[in-house]
């Protein structure tokens, strides 16, 4: 089981990968079209990105309440 500061550790990295993601789908929007077939592969990124960091967000939570 993870101690609460490991996963505040982990948490920052997980941000700052959702960070990193939403970037490369803004700059991708930005040069559109260019690159229109990225797309799909870029967003599933920031998806996944998103949906970790909140899982974690909420194990977190749910730890710091126990």
């Amino acid at each position: 089981m993870q101690t609460i500061e490991d996963l505040k550790a982990e948490l920052k990295k997980l941000s700052a990968k959702a960070t990193q993601a939403k970037m490369d789908l803004h700059d991708l929007s930005e040069d559109l079209p260019i690159n229109w077939q990225m797309i799909p592969e870029v967003a599933a990124r920031a998806l996944d990105a998103f949906r970790t960091l909140e899982a974690k967000r909420a194990e977190l939570k749910q730890l710091e309440a126990a």
